[in-house]
């Protein structure tokens, strides 16, 4: 932020998957615009905010649609207030048991990675060990195709990548900027937990990516693990 502030270029950061996670700070962060949406915090669909940031420079910001002056002319069209209502309730929520439930996510992330490295060998976790949101976990596995695990497992809700980028055949270009090796980087997967998220639903996930890792590795002849028992499912 303060290289952005020194050569003139604004610093926009999206926060959509940070608010009500983690703390939150635009002062301490020096960024000069953050933005939201509602649908991360459990909130409406079709809402979102923009923190722009005041003082000098100003910052002056183009209308996304024309006609009114409604939202100080950046916007035309009537306020959704339902949306804005439940979007700002759905916030208050999210910090009031923000503290609680990332400890709570956390701790079944940290039991889902413990799982998937007991019961299989080649397990790399992906970013950083402790500074990651508490619901998120992006893991590779050696020589295994991620789409194709994802493919072999319907029952369990993991991705290559982000939503956004779900219509991208391309591994993920972050992993690569992080300097993986394409072979690590195809056999990622990124794994989500949430407010309804428990432990039980972490012990079955374990155990469907473990088998299918597993059957992967026999069928292409790269089980070097094979020795490793897997864990039991509930049913």
């Amino acid at each position: 932020a303060a290289l952005c502030r020194e050569r003139g270029v604004l610093f926009h950061s999206d926060a959509a998957q940070a608010l009500g996670k983690i703390p939150l700070s635009a002062s301490e962060l020096g960024v000069d615009l953050l933005s939201f949406s509602g649908h991360k915090v459990y909130g409406p669909k079709g809402i979102g905010a923009l923190y722009v940031r005041s003082g000098r420079p100003r910052i002056r910001l183009e209308p996304l649609l024309y006609g009114g002056g409604h939202e100080r002319g950046l916007r035309a069209g009537t306020l959704p207030t339902h949306l804005i209502v439940g979007f700002a309730r759905a916030v208050e929520l999210c910090v009031e048991e923000r503290e609680a439930e990332a400890l709570r996510l956390a701790a079944l992330r940290d039991d889902l990675l413990r799982t998937l490295r007991e019961h299989l060998g080649g397990v790399s976790l992906n970013g950083h060990p402790t500074r990651r949101l508490p619901g998120n976990l992006h893991v590779s596995f050696d020589g295994i195709d991620a789409d194709q695990l994802i493919a072999d497992v319907p029952e369990v809700a993991i991705s290559t990548g982000s939503a956004c980028t779900s219509k991208e055949p391309r591994p993920s270009h972050v992993l690569a900027a992080l300097g993986h090796s394409e072979e690590r980087v195809r056999s990622g997967i990124r794994i989500g937990l949430g407010r309804g998220t428990d432990a039980e639903q972490i012990a079955r996930a374990a155990a469907a990516i473990v088998r299918g890792v597993k059957a992967q590795r026999v069928s292409s002849g790269t089980d070097v693990y094979g020795s490793l028992r897997s864990p039991a499912s509930s049913s």
